[in-house]
């Protein structure tokens, strides 16, 4: 893959079979620097009720970076994100027992012939009408407690949920109203008509749910975090693993609603080339996206990729649009840094700090465990202790859940020398149009 003709765009408009595979090839390559243009599949629950498919979602295939070897870094900045669904459907999830073999996600079955991972085909509307091509019996592993149709507006400003008539009128045509690209496989979760809450108005602002890079061993896609990815320890199905190889994993599925448009995700490479992925776009979601799903979307994504030589990255690091900082992260203005030297003075002390906002991801089976890997990373990347990062978070930060069970962001203001010690400093600067 690294011999062939690197470009400057890669169009990508054909997704996986649910599993990031390091051994499967890869699109591209696309230059240092250059660009990829996505048109990305909706995430959760299209995948969910789609048994062939085996990792929960359905993410783009990976693209090899020229240049980008194990060790170092891709920083991935997100040029623009657009819907393209016209509505969708969600809301939270109950499994089917005897559906699955483990989990749910990974190793579907029919219940009545055996079949695992059967393909399926679309008889009417409703929670039943995902049928086994083989047996042709009821075959979905999940179905709604609480579920709702949205629609968007014309400009994909605002979503509205919808009553049963609507719902059964995009039902009928869901791929269609959901824009489900051609290159995907999924059956659209539209085709359920759920309508238990009318009249709900949100606001709609995009993200990616899934941003970042191939893991150094198959994993499916939506279990490359350390929250879902605890479920394939010692698990009864194929891609079980032990907690080591859980390491291997790159945190890509965190469902965090700051991986928006202009942010810049940072992505540790594990395999030639990084293999950067996406997907899983959300129209909006709150922090913790509470309900376990929220509004999957089709959309358009383009990104512009920068490798980052020698930084060793564990898990991914976040640089927010500024307006989504947390109030103690966000960058001092001049008046307050005018204003902070005349206090340090007063005090005997000749200069003060010069820093930079960086959001460190964690994940971990529980909240509690995100947080602990956080920290860490965030120690081991600027090359502090523990505490120091704890401190620094506390008065210059914030933790904040990016999806429940286990993703969290640990966010503070850097010291400029500690970043520019790390490799990191030009990026940050640069992102934050900040003076080194």
């Amino acid at each position: 893959m690294s011999t062939a003709q690197a470009k400057e765009t890669v169009y990508v408009d054909t997704y996986t079979n649910g599993i990031l595979d390091p051994n499967e090839p890869m699109l591209g390559p696309v230059r240092d620097g250059g660009h990829i243009i996505a048109n990305t599949a909706p995430g959760c629950w299209g995948p969910m009720i789609t048994p062939k498919l085996r990792g929960g979602h359905e993410v783009t295939k990976p693209v090899f970076v020229e240049g980008a070897e194990v060790g170092d870094a891709i920083a991935v900045h997100i040029k623009s994100i657009r819907v393209t669904s016209i509505a969708t459907a969600s809301g939270n999830d109950k499994t089917m027992e005897g559906r699955f073999v483990g989990d749910p996600f990974v190793a579907a079955k029919c219940n009545t012939c055996g079949t695992m991972y059967p393909e399926t085909r679309i008889e009417g509307i409703g929670p039943e009408s995902v049928r086994c091509t083989t047996c042709g019996s009821d075959v979905t592993p999940f179905v709604f407690t609480n579920g709702y149709t949205m629609g968007f507006d014309s400009h994909h400003q605002l979503g509205v949920t919808l009553h049963q008539k609507a719902a059964k009128q995009i039902a009928e045509d869901g791929h269609r109203f959901m824009a489900i690209p051609g290159g995907s496989s999924q059956n659209p979760i539209v085709t359920f008509a759920p309508h238990d809450i009318v009249g709900a108005v949100a606001r709609v602002r995009p993200f990616l749910g899934q941003l970042g890079t191939t893991p150094s061993r198959p994993f499916p896609d939506s279990h490359n975090a350390g929250d879902f990815g605890s479920f394939l320890l010692e698990a009864p199905h194929d891609y079980a693993v032990t907690k080591e190889q859980l390491e291997e994993r790159t945190d890509g599925h965190m469902d965090i609603n700051r991986v928006r448009e202009h942010a810049t995700l940072i992505c540790p490479v594990k395999v030639p080339g990084g293999g950067v992925y996406l997907g899983d776009m959300h129209a909006m979601q709150g922090n913790g996206e509470i309900a376990g799903h929220t509004a999957d979307v089709a959309g358009i994504v383009t990104l512009q990729v920068r490798v980052i030589k020698g930084l060793k990255l564990d898990g991914p690091v976040l640089l927010p649009v500024e307006e989504d900082l947390p109030y103690l992260a966000k960058p001092f203005t001049r008046e307050e840094k005018e204003r902070a030297l005349q206090a340090a003075r007063s005090w005997g002390l000749d200069h003060i700090e010069d820093t930079a906002p960086i959001s460190f991801i964690g994940t971990g089976a529980t909240l509690n465990e995100a947080t602990v890997s956080g920290l860490q990373r965030a120690a081991n990347v600027l090359g502090i202790s523990v505490p120091e990062v704890m401190n620094r978070a506390t008065i210059n930060g914030s933790i904040d859940i990016g999806r429940d069970p286990g993703v969290v962001t640990v966010t503070f203001l850097a010291p400029v020398p500690l970043l520019e010690k790390a490799g990191l400093a030009d990026v940050v600067l640069k992102h934050y149009q900040l003076e080194s």
